[in-house]
């Protein structure tokens, strides 16, 4: 294969497309799978049961596949799945799963993971989210779509973030943040709707304005957590535009497991 850099170990019984391209000194192991239109750069090592979409890139010293850093991992034959279009800048760690989870760590598509970000294992991470340089992530994190993590902000193990949310730089995050709320500081406390954001993915003005209505139910109302949860009911039926948005959320709060940033 022309594209494999002499200087590249491949092991024969890895399965790369015919046009992923291998960059010098970089290592795949054997119970590797990557999709058509691939790159990984230089001095990128790809192990462990990994499997990798297509029109992915992989920037220098990469470490992914590797062994979770849990001590009760006895060597089980765990995976990383990877989706397609991501790029995954230098010095990024993704592990594989555990027995103790579902046995597998996720990254969807079109994500942009910025430098020395970790996805530790048994993550589950969304499609078009955007980590900045330095966000960490601790074992089972779950994390929404369009998602956007801040440099140096680390998520303590088992918290999920909702799709649309966004996390501030050097956030300690302990508890679970509901879609679309902007959250920051250490300890994390909520800062209002990521209004920002939703408006540069195309949503509405009506959509935004029913979605800040349920923000307020949620945090400003002075109400309980059932409390605000039976009140966003009512504000759905209201709320045609923003309808499937608050139904979102209040799926989001019936899963919640650490409580949620409030």
């Amino acid at each position: 294969m022309s594209n494999i850099h002499p200087s590249a170990i491949v092991d024969p019984r890895a399965e790369l497309d015919s046009s992923v391209e291998v960059g010098p000194y970089s290592v795949i192991g054997p119970n590797v799978r990557i999709g058509a239109g691939t790159v990984v750069g230089p001095h990128v090592v790809i192990e462990g049961h990994t499997t990798i979409g297509k029109d992915n890139k992989f920037f220098q010293f990469c470490s992914i596949g590797g062994a979770p850093q849990d001590k009760k991992w006895a060597g089980e034959p765990t995976r990383l799945e990877i989706g397609d279009g991501n790029t995954i800048r230098e010095f990024v760690t993704m592990n594989l799963g555990t027995a103790q989870d579902e046995g597998v760590t996720r990254l969807g598509d079109d994500n942009w993971i910025s430098a020395y970000v970790h996805l530790a294992h048994d993550c589950r991470v969304g499609s078009h989210t955007i980590f900045s340089n330095n966000a960490q992530l601790a074992g089972h994190v779950h994390v929404g779509d369009h998602a956007i993590l801040s440099g140096y902000c680390g998520v303590h193990q088992f918290c999920k973030i909702g799709a649309h949310a966004f996390i501030g730089m050097y956030t300690s995050l302990t508890q679970d943040v509901p879609p679309f709320v902007l959250v920051s500081g250490n300890p994390a406390g909520q800062r209002g709707v990521n209004i920002e954001g939703l408006r540069r993915r195309g949503f509405t003005r009506e959509q935004i304005d029913g979605i800040r209505a349920a923000y307020k139910l949620l945090y400003r109302s002075g109400l309980t957590l059932e409390e605000a949860k039976a009140a966003l009911i009512e504000e759905e039926g209201r709320s045609q535009a923003a309808a499937g948005d608050i139904r979102a959320m209040r799926d989001f709060l019936d899963t919640a497991t650490r409580g949620i940033v409030r």
